[in-house]
């Protein structure tokens, strides 16, 4: 992993990290929602239509991640973060960042160590079919693991860095998401979730645009759901779920 100059610049309140492969279209949309006084932290996973290089010229921070896979730019972004909080979203504009804020004013008050975002599609086909299934199913297994009541395992979320790298994960692939909810789970973190719009994606999906693409990523999770509980340290002391 390499990380552009720009990590040099003076600390921001918020990392938000933005897995991005081939997002060139999108970035400028992205970024241009980013919160004032946050950075965002592109962690560009070997895209070739200059995805790199329109970050950098948008000010985006860009992370370098050689390895091919979701979990792995999330997680590249997440060792190259340095603030107090850290937030992730797709960078494919369906879903917009300043949806983000009152997800860190949550966690700053402590009233939950992780909040995700339940995604509420806007318009007929932001959300195929067999995406939807397969989320569905996974939402039930990851109950029937946790006792965790969620509807979506999305993308964007929200909590503070220190702990989330205590949470040590290990999936690079699809289970990066999902691995992250088990184990703030088993670590008795507060996990809440809320509903936000879910825009049509610009650009054609890496995972969820085909069945095939769908399915290995609910084998990666369902890989991720077998694994046996881990006792990482809690978000904050004294925080229980």
């Amino acid at each position: 992993m390499t990380t552009s100059p720009e990590q040099h610049s003076p600390a921001a309140e918020v990392d938000v990290v933005l897995p991005c492969l081939n997002e060139a279209e999108a970035l400028p949309w992205v970024l241009d929602r980013i919160p004032s006084g946050w950075r965002a932290l592109v962690v560009d996973n070997g895209s070739t239509d200059g995805s790199d290089r329109i970050a950098r010229e948008l000010g985006a921070t860009v992370v370098r991640e050689e390895r091919r896979g979701f979990g792995a730019a999330c997680h590249a972004g997440l060792t190259a973060a340095t603030a107090e909080y850290v937030c992730f979203c797709d960078c494919d504009a369906s879903l917009d960042p300043a949806l983000l804020v009152p997800f860190v004013r949550e966690v700053r008050a402590g009233g939950a160590d992780l909040v995700l975002g339940r995604r509420r599609p806007q318009g007929r086909g932001t959300w195929p079919a067999h995406a939807r299934a397969g989320n569905l199913a996974l939402a039930r297994m990851l109950r029937r693991r946790t006792g965790l009541r969620l509807h979506d395992l999305g993308p964007l979320r929200a909590a503070r860095r220190e702990p989330l790298l205590g949470l040590a994960l290990t999936d690079r692939r699809s289970g990066y998401p999902l691995q992250m909810v088990v184990r703030a789970a088993d670590a008795g973190w507060r996990i809440t979730e809320h509903d936000v719009p879910y825009l049509p994606r610009t650009g054609a999906s890496k995972v969820t645009g085909t069945w095939r693409g769908t399915w290995q990523a609910v084998r990666d999770m369902r890989r991720v759901l077998a694994e046996p509980p881990v006792a990482p340290a809690p978000a904050q002391k004294g925080t229980a779920r």
